[in-house]
């Protein structure tokens, strides 16, 4: 029997000329916000493209209970970020849970209007050597 895989999930959002500063401010709050709550998060990333333009978001979750959780504690702390950027995409690697996925196009909804889009991507083939 195969183990579950984990949620890679990643983000794209276009960040709002003067918010910059903000915006790192964010990033960096919510990333030891997130850290310290959510024992069971893999990873938790936040990079920005050369020109500052572009804010992508890396997580790798162990299952889909840690992603939703991450979306229980971590609401307020994305509305927050709201005002300085407008999230683009949801890319998610993984079998998140249907209920994990509503609340994903809430998310992306709340912070990327309804152009915002969530694309869910399903496992073919490969390997991890990433563990204990």
């Amino acid at each position: 029997m195969t183990e579950p895989l984990p949620l890679y999930y990643v983000d794209r959002s276009d960040v709002h000329p003067g918010g910059l500063d903000a915006l790192r401010a964010g990033m960096r709050d919510l990333a030891a916000f997130v850290k310290e709550r959510e024992p069971r998060l893999l990873a938790y990333h936040f990079y920005l493209d050369e020109p500052a333009a572009t804010m992508t978001v890396v997580a790798v979750h162990p299952d889909s209970a840690s992603l939703e959780l991450h979306l229980d504690l971590g609401g307020p702390k994305f509305r927050a970020l709201g005002p300085h950027l407008r999230l683009r995409t949801i890319d998610v690697y993984g079998r998140p849970s249907p209920s994990a996925v509503t609340r994903l196009r809430a998310k992306a909804e709340m912070l990327g209007g309804t152009e915002a889009t969530v694309t869910l991507h399903t496992h073919q083939a490969g390997f991890s050597r990433i563990g204990p």
